[in-house]
């Protein structure tokens, strides 16, 4: 979908001018299909004026909308008496609401039923919403596509992280209004491919704890729900006590893990960790391939390399990888920001905020790989993070992780039906995003020319 652009005149039809200024005028044509009457959002929408004054002792509920159509969540629940601005807004369930502040990112919403009488501040306006001339659902999809999105930016102002969205310009829009039965089928086809996108979202989820499951199961291991909770006195043997603080023990991880049929070991006893050092004033080409941590997908690996010139390399840039070799990152490690190389990743550069391991006859990396992403992993990672705003594991603390050793034969065969598994995860993905484009584009295409 493509807008219009005037190099040199914009003109507007006199009946669609809501008001005098560029902002709103620069922005109001929106390439809409000649096949639907258009109606002014605020014909429809009324803006609620439900005030309320909060009491110190009662409990409320507290909103707020999500950007890019992601859905109108409860923030939190707090006491009157901790709320600072003592007239609220009482929202209604079926109510339209927006963020002034993230109306340019999309934030627009309906109010669910479960939090009906939640309470909002004035930078949440909240509309009744005339349903006899329009379906929320189908104005809540106009809102959040990427030519309102555009819109809601050029009238919103203000400095450059508080920026809030003019609602009379908002409300002075002109939109595509088909008749209610039409609007029902459009959304109906756009919800449509959504539900199915959910579906196999879930599906790829149950695939993932059936993964885990197979995988502990062959280690002999139970799935690690939760720290153990003790009553009374521990008692934890001498030789297994590693560090005098509150995790010291990780001891539910380490209970469990003796369990394994395999000898425990060490990561740092048996995996050979590599540091290749990139010098970017002795490397010979103008520009490196530089993999960052946020590059790297659970499921998937790595996802996105960004070409850096050598002039330019942040201070980060400072090792090699190859082929085979898995990359650990150490920043929120719970995060499982963790990946094989591949071939088309070879002497890449990644950030220093990896630990690398290369590959080796005497290990299997991908089994590595998936106990670290398993909750016995990442229960161990996590107890030995340090740090507040950015958590992280030092690599002498990761070496510490503690992991069942089977032979490399048998982690080979271990991994055969978690490959299998991982695929089919891997198609649900691509074919979850497949039906979100699918779906916004049948829409877009309802509403727009096409050029």
């Amino acid at each position: 979908m493509m807008s219009n652009s005037n190099l040199y005149l914009h003109f507007i039809d006199f009946v669609k001018l809501s008001e005098w200024s560029v902002q709103g005028l620069l922005h109001s044509n929106f390439n809409y299909t000649n096949k639907f009457e258009l109606a002014k959002i605020g014909d429809f929408l009324l803006k609620s004026r439900d005030t309320i004054s909060i009491e110190d002792n009662i409990d409320y509920k507290r909103i707020t909308v999500k950007i890019n159509n992601n859905g109108v969540i409860l923030r939190d629940i707090e006491k009157g008496v901790n709320i600072g601005t003592k007239k609220q807004f009482k929202v209604k369930k079926g109510q339209f609401i927006l963020s002034k502040i993230d109306a340019r990112n999309g934030a627009f919403g309906i109010i669910p039923d479960n939090l009906d009488g939640a309470i909002v501040t004035n930078d949440f306006p909240i509309f009744n919403i005339d349903s006899s001339r329009i379906n929320p659902h189908f104005l809540l999809l106009i809102t959040t596509t990427q030519a309102f999105i555009n819109f809601a930016q050029s009238c919103s102002s203000g400095t450059t992280n508080r920026q809030r969205i003019n609602v009379e310009i908002f409300l002075n829009q002109f939109i595509p209004l088909p008749s209610t039965i039409e609007q029902q089928k459009i959304v109906n086809n756009y919800q449509d491919k959504i539900k199915l996108a959910e579906d196999l979202e879930k599906q790829a989820e149950d695939l993932d704890q059936e993964i885990e499951k197979y995988f502990l199961e062959q280690l002999d291991l139970n799935q690690l729900n939760e720290r153990l909770e003790t009553k009374g006195l521990l008692l934890i043997d001498f030789k297994d006590v590693e560090r005098w603080d509150y995790f010291s023990g990780d001891y539910g991880v380490n209970i469990q893990l003796k369990k394994s049929k395999y000898p425990l070991i060490k990561i740092g006893e048996k995996y050979s960790f590599e540091k290749r050092s990139f010098n970017k004033k002795a490397y010979q080409y103008e520009s490196f391939k530089y993999i960052e941590i946020g590059a790297i997908d659970a499921i998937k690996g790595i996802t996105e390399i960004k070409d850096v010139k050598v002039s330019k390399a942040p201070s980060r840039a400072t090792q090699f990888v190859k082929t085979g070799d898995l990359i650990i990152g150490t920043t929120r490690p719970y995060l499982k920001k963790f990946a094989i190389v591949t071939k088309e990743n070879n002497d890449n550069v990644c950030s220093s905020g990896f630990s690398v391991i290369s590959k080796s006859d005497d290990y299997y990396l991908p089994f590595l790989l998936q106990f670290l992403r398993c909750s016995y992993g990442v229960e161990q990672l996590r107890n030995r993070m340090t740090g507040g705003l950015y958590p992280a594991i030092t690599e002498s603390e990761l070496k510490e992780i503690k992991i069942p050793f089977p032979n490399f034969t048998e982690q080979k065969i271990i991994m055969e039906l978690v490959n299998q598994k991982e695929t089919e995860i891997l198609n649900n993905k691509n074919i979850i995003q497949s039906l979100i484009n699918q779906a916004t584009e049948e829409f877009e295409q309802a509403i727009f020319y096409q050029i």
